[in-house]
């Protein structure tokens, strides 16, 4: 999955022009109709022209604010793209690497505070990095940008940053790192690779953490790439979905101290067909709420929570890139795991984000060189 994008500086300067100069509408295509089940949905692109866009979020007046990979943030008002922010830093767009992941701040409305993920350049490469900012009162620019957390170990390496964000009911950061092409990382106690880590919005360690270990930035560990993660609003449980080899992509529920298996244990094999580890399942490591064999590629996970399907309260979103679809997953009353439905599969391209907004409709993005900002609704409502 890894893309590399060798530009030279003629075409980094082309590529730089042409985004400056992008001043995208909504697209002109009409809402297309789709069957879910027993639900009609409505889906709409409210943009596009998008380079690799990868998070969306929803401003607290119903703007949208966006990431591309390329390394740069946007905002969407009205059906207008808006031009580049300024103030972002340094950033590493290298392979899956770039300008990942957005969060805002539970206080936003009023600290105009935001969090992004990004791949970092540094000594020995680059990694995963977490930083902090604030949106100018005029939305041209980030202000008070600080960097607040950087993983420890830097490689040349292009795939496997993670790394999404979300945002605890006290504040705190969960985000996660895949092994950075390294799979024995993910094992390795004193390796921010492979991990689900938590900071305060500080930077410092959480205090939820588990006691006495070699980084005390670590949640969980065992991870080969979580790109999704969220936290259930019902109950403030955290879920994560990760990438497999072949085969093997996972939802987990990573809890405080646990381990997760890789590379010792997985439902995938190695993209040369060799078996993983020493199987399906061993003690002391823990086994995934489902699993996907052959391999979805999630890009994203969240958990319907909302008043405009509620067909599908509290079931799983996922994104996923290899068959550019959303597989909804439905929850029982007891937790488990019920029935799998594919939606939109190949219809829009390969789907990086997925968010439920605050009027229940479902927003997507899709990374493609020409990508799209696309919205789900209930046919027949606004």
């Amino acid at each position: 999955m890894t893309m590399l994008n060798p530009f030279d500086k003629i075409g980094r300067l082309c590529v730089s022009v042409l985004a400056l100069s992008v001043a995208t509408s909504a697209s002109a295509e009409e809402p297309r109709e789709i069957r879910a089940g027993d639900v009609t949905i409505e889906v709409t692109s409210i943009a596009e022209g998008l380079e690799n866009p990868w998070s969306v979020e929803v401003l607290p007046d119903g703007a949208f604010i966006v990431t591309e990979r390329p390394g740069r943030m946007r905002i969407i008002r009205d059906g207008e793209v808006g031009r580049p922010l300024g103030g972002l830093p340094r950033i590493a767009a290298v392979g899956q690497g770039g300008l990942l992941d957005l969060a805002l701040s539970p206080d936003f409305a009023e600290s105009r505070r935001l969090f992004f993920t990004a791949a970092a350049p540094g000594p020995g490469g680059q990694g995963t990095a977490v930083f902090s900012a604030r949106l100018s009162a005029n939305e041209r620019r980030l202000e008070d940008v600080r960097r607040i957390f950087l993983m420890n170990k830097l490689t040349g390496a292009g795939q496997h940053f993670g790394s999404r964000i979300a945002v605890a009911a006290d504040g705190s950061l969960f985000f996660g790192i895949g092994d950075r092409g390294d799979p024995d990382r993910a094992q390795d106690p004193a390796d921010h690779a492979g991990k689900i880590l938590r900071i305060n919005a500080d930077g410092t360690p959480s205090s939820a953490n588990p006691a006495g270990q070699a980084l005390p930035e670590v949640w969980s560990s065992g991870h080969r790439n979580p790109q999704g993660i969220v936290i259930d609003p019902a109950d403030n449980k955290l879920y994560t979905v990760e990438h497999g080899a072949r085969g093997g992509d996972e939802i987990n529920a990573p809890e405080a101290g646990n381990n997760y298996g890789w590379p010792v244990i997985s439902y995938g094999k190695h993209y040369s067909g060799a078996e993983i580890g020493i199987g399906q399942s061993a003690d002391g490591y823990e086994q995934p709420l489902h699993y996907w064999d052959p391999s979805i590629a999630p890009g994203a996970l969240a958990i319907y929570r909302g008043a405009m399907f509620p067909e599908w309260e509290g079931d799983f979103l996922v994104a996923a890139l290899k068959y550019q679809l959303i597989a909804r997953i439905e929850r029982n009353d007891d937790g488990s795991i019920g029935k799998e439905e594919r939606i939109l599969q190949g219809d829009y391209g390969r789907i990086r984000d997925v968010k439920v907004a605050p009027d229940g409709s479902i927003l997507l993005v899709t990374d493609e060189e020409d990508g799209q900002l696309l919205r789900l609704t209930r046919a027949g409502q606004t």
